[in-house]
C-alpha cells in the first residue's frame, strides 16, 4: 500500500546565514532526499520548524519543493492549534502544490477529544488532498484518542496517521478497528521496525536525511520476509537514532548540523531552537564514523 511511499523525510526548512527563507536549499535537499531513499518528503512540518514559518513562506516552500521534485510525494505540514488558521494552511498548501496534508494535533491548549474530532473535520474539508493525522503526545501534550481516529478514518479524505505515540500495542488495536485502507506511518525513526510488525506501511522519518537508502531497504526486507536482514539494518541505523535529538540540541538541530557535516549546507534554526551547541559538528562525525559513511 503506502500511497505516498513507504519513506519519507520530514524535512528540515533550510535558512540563510540571516535567517531568511532559503529556497534554493530548500530545492537542493529535497533533491538530495529523493536521490537518496526516499519517495518523498513532508514539508514546514515541526521538523520544518512550522512554529516559526509564515504564512507566505509555507506557501513558497512548498511550490519550490514541488518544482525541484515533480515526481516525488509531497506533503504539507498545515497543522495549528487554531482551527481557522489549520483551514487557511490546508487551503495554501493545496494551491501551492502538495500531495497531501500532514494535520498535527493542536498542541498547547490540550482540546477535547470532542474538540479534535471538529478540528480534524474542519481541516479535511477544506481540501480533496488526503490528510494523514499526526499524533504526537510528546510535544502536543494530547494523546488522539483510538476512538476518535476510528472516527475520523470515516472522513473520507482521512487516510493515514503519522504515529508518534510511541504504543505499539494501541497501535495494533487501532488497525484492527479501521479499514484496510488506513495507513499507519511511524512517526518515529526508532519505532519503524516495531511498527511495521503490527501492520504500519513506511515511516516519516528525520535521520532518513542521511539513512534514507537504509530505511528503504530495511522495510524492503521486511516486507520479504527477511525479518532477521531486517532487524540487522535495524541495528547499523542506531547510532543515527541516538543522533536525533540531545538535550542540548533538540530536533531539529541535530539533522542541521548533520546536513553540514555532509556538504548540504541548510542554515541553523530559527529562536527559540537555536543556537547550536559548539560541539554539534564533532558529534556529527561521530555517529557518522559509527555509520561507516564519509564526511563530505
Amino acid at each position: 500500500m503506502a500511497r505516498f511511499g513507504p519513506v519519507l523525510t520530514a524535512m528540515v526548512t533550510p535558512f540563510t546565514e540571516a535567517g531568511e527563507l532559503d529556497l534554493d536549499a530548500a530545492q537542493n535537499l529535497a533533491k538530495y532526499l529523493v536521490a537518496n531513499g526516499n519517495d518523498g518528503v513532508v514539508v514546514a512540518g515541526t521538523t520544518g520548524e512550522s512554529p516559526t514559518i509564515s504564512y507566505e513562506e509555507q506557501s513558497d516552500l512548498i511550490a519550490a519543493v514541488r518544482e525541484a521534485v515533480p515526481d516525488a510525494s509531497l506533503v504539507a505540514g498545515a497543522g495549528s492549534n487554531d482551527t481557522r488558521t489549520a483551514v487557511k494552511n490546508t487551503i495554501a498548501a493545496t494551491e501551492a502544490g502538495a500531495d497531501g496534508i500532514l494535520a498535527v494535533t493542536p498542541y498547547y491548549n490540550r482540546p477535547s477529544q470532542v474538540g479534535l474530532d471538529a478540528h480534524f473535520r474542519a481541516s479535511a474539508a477544506a481540501t480533496e488532498l488526503p490528510v494523514m493525522l499526526y499524533d504526537v503526545p510528546g510535544r502536543t501534550g494530547r494523546k488522539l484518542a483510538t476512538e476518535t481516529i476510528v472516527a475520523l478514518s470515516e472522513v473520507p479524505n482521512i487516510v493515514a496517521l503519522k504515529d508518534a505515540a510511541a504504543d505499539p500495542v494501541e497501535t495494533a488495536r487501532l488497525l484492527s478497528l479501521v479499514d484496510e485502507e488506513f495507513e499507519v506511518y511511524s512517526g518515529d525513526d526508532s519505532m519503524t521496525l516495531p511498527l511495521l510488525s503490527i501492520g504500519a506501511v513506511g515511516v516519516v522519518g528525520v535521520v532518513t536525511h542521511y539513512v534514507g537508502q537504509n530505511m528503504a531497504d530495511m522495510i524492503v526486507a521486511y516486507g520479504k520476509g527477511m525479518v532477521a536482514e531486517a532487524a540487522q539494518l535495524n541495528r547499523k541505523m542506531m547510532p543515527a537514532y541516538s543522533h536525533f535529538a540531545y538535550e542540548d540540541a533538540p530536533s531539529p538541530v541535530p539533522t542541521k548540523a548533520m546536513m553540514h557535516t555532509l556538504g548540504l549546507p541548510v542554515g541553523g534554526c530559527r529562536l527559540p531552537m537555536g543556537p547550536s551547541p559548539s560541539d554539534i559538528d564533532a558529534r556529527c562525525r561521530s555517529v557518522l564514523a559509527a555509520l561507516d559513511r564519509p564526511e563530505a
